[in-house]
């Protein structure tokens, strides 16, 4: 029972939300700050409500975006509701860019200042409290190994969307008001030197579930050293990951289980201890509203037919969709069979098996259809044609329990061994780059390529990361650090296919748009705003020049 006090008293100390069984207990039993520092389990505890900021990275969480999964801000991913909130209409107001774009305004649906400072200040103070404490040295080690890590994670958030940040370590001597940003390449330094602590100090385990490791510090660090361009930090972080002994799943949709042989690390979710989130509610099927009682509907998002058309044929390369461009429609099927498994694995389309029933993603259908714009309310309805399958739990019946638990996959083998083909690539090592992109080919039965180099070999990682790493939160950033987001992400429609059931059992596809207008991303958005009340409070910062 003391320890479930003092679990109150470390929520009230941390400041973070802990579980909810420790809300109705009488808090008689006071807890000081030095009892929590002064036993191994009660440290632990303490750092344990870091973890909950694991999900932050991912697409069950709206850290990321406030309006929704970043995918709806690009070629991917649709939103098909006109209600003028988060994971509706306003995704597609972002992407359509434009004067809706002030500083405020990006501030509100993309910024993570303010509360990303307060994350870094409650590290901190766990750090400066740590060091001060008598603990064994296998304990300080582990916990100040996943606290460099929180803290390196919550700075390569800042920098990744303002590519500076106001530097703060331990020493909690130095929290000011008035502080400047440190230079871009002390602050990528600073994240650098922290996940490499954090890579030295905690364990080495294969395991992706409990806490923190080795090979999770690694595998963050290949990610974040891709948006500073230091290709040898990249290298030097992949090969220690691929030196633990992680193995691909041998079949893709796998990866995404919990405690596969791919995944570096893991945070858990759990009905029982309270601990879910809504990613079912909002992206399954519509038909689970009436067939499986999904109270949400579903649906909010689907993926367009630019995302189906970036899947190989299983023979390898891309097959010819000319027929169904058309807006008159065409009785051919789709060549939905001859695609690729991670098609399969990651998208629900017309006559998709989901849940021991087909899909019917067409008018009429038991999943339905939505004209973008003219129904204002897809009520579970597709606004594309197609569903997302990929990170959607099939397993799950809402009946019995609305909210879900499927874990989310912070750090996998897949990514690790495309972070590592695109160092190899910038440093010239053509032949590394293309052995690790056929890594995740061949998982999958793809041919390898060949004697690639240069935009060539470019366009082949660029393909192989939006394919596999389809929503899972990243291609958005990616399209950003490259530089492309203002050439390719503007100027475009998406589209998707109408699917119309005819009285002889045939379907008629029609290509449609489902955008009424273009897509426009300004090269203001390559760094965003500083928020109105850190510039009036902090003398020693300015807003951006973009956002002037």
């Amino acid at each position: 029972m003391k320890v479930k006090y003092l679990v109150l008293f470390i929520t009230a100390f941390v400041g973070l939300t802990s579980c909810n069984d420790f809300l109705d207990i009488d808090p008689t039993d006071k807890a000081t700050e030095k009892i929590v520092w002064s036993r191994a389990e009660y440290a632990r505890m303490a750092v344990n409500d870091f973890y909950e900021g694991i999900p932050r990275l991912g697409s069950y969480n709206n850290y990321q975006c406030l309006a929704g999964m970043t995918e709806g801000l690009t070629d991917e991913f649709k939103y098909g509701n006109m209600n003028y909130n988060a994971e509706n209409y306003i995704p597609n107001e972002i992407s359509y860019g434009g004067m809706v774009l002030t500083a405020s305004y990006v501030d509100v649906y993309m910024g993570i200042w303010e509360s990303t400072y307060e994350y870094i200040r409650r590290v901190n103070e766990a750090l400066s409290r740590l060091n001060a404490s008598s603990l064994d040295s296998v304990t300080t080690k582990q916990l100040s190994g996943e606290l460099h890590f929180f803290r390196g994670m919550y700075y390569f958030e800042l920098l990744k969307r303002y590519h500076q940040a106001i530097l703060y370590t331990e020493d909690l001597s130095q929290i000011n008001t008035n502080k400047a940003m440190g230079s871009e390449e002390d602050c990528w330094t600073f994240v650098y030197n922290d996940l490499k602590y954090a890579g030295e100090h905690l364990s080495v385990s294969n395991s992706p579930t409990g806490r923190l490791t080795s090979g999770a510090a690694y595998a963050l660090m290949s990610r974040v050293m891709l948006y500073c361009q230091n290709w040898n930090a990249v290298k030097e972080a992949c090969e220690k990951v691929i030196a633990m002994g992680y193995t691909l799943t041998a079949n893709y949709a796998d990866a995404f289980t919990s405690g596969n042989s791919e995944a570096i690390f893991q945070y858990s979710y759990s009905v029982a201890g309270n601990v879910t989130h809504n990613f079912d509610g909002y992206y399954a099927p519509g038909g689970d509203h009436t067939l499986a009682g999904n109270t949400m509907y579903g649906g909010f998002a689907t993926p367009t037919q630019e995302m189906i058309e970036e899947y190989e044929l299983k023979t390898g390369g891309k097959a010819d969709w000319s027929t169904w461009h058309t807006t008159d429609g065409t009785t051919q099927e789709p060549p939905y069979d001859q695609l690729e498994p991670r098609f399969h694995a990651t998208i629900l389309y017309n006559k998709s098996i989901w849940k021991e029933r087909t899909i019917e993603p067409y008018i009429g259908g038991a999943d339905g259809w939505c004209t973008w714009q003219v129904d204002p309310q897809t009520e579970g309805r597709t606004t594309t044609g197609y569903y997302l399958r990929k990170l959607v739990d099939e397993k799950h019946y809402f009946a019995t329990q609305q909210s879900s638990s499927q874990p989310w996959i912070a750090f996998r083998l897949g990514e690790v061994y495309l972070n590592y083909a695109e160092a190899c690539f910038r440093l010239n090592d053509n032949t590394n780059a293309m052995k690790y992109i056929n890594l995740v080919r061949t998982r999958v039965g793809l041919p390898e390529i060949k004697g690639q180099s240069g935009e060539q070999l470019f366009q082949s990682l660029r393909h192989e990361r939006k394919v596999e790493l389809a929503f899972e939160g990243l291609y958005y950033w990616d399209m950003r650090r490259w530089g492309l987001s203002t050439s390719e992400l503007t100027g475009i429609r998406r589209h998707g296919l109408k699917i119309i059931k005819n009285d002889d059992g045939t379907f008629t596809y029609s290509y449609v748009e489902v955008d009424n207008q273009n897509l426009d991303y300004p090269a203001k958005m390559n760094r965003f705003p500083i928020p109105l009340k850190e510039i009036e409070n902090n003398r020693e910062i300015e807003q951006f020049a973009e956002w002037k």
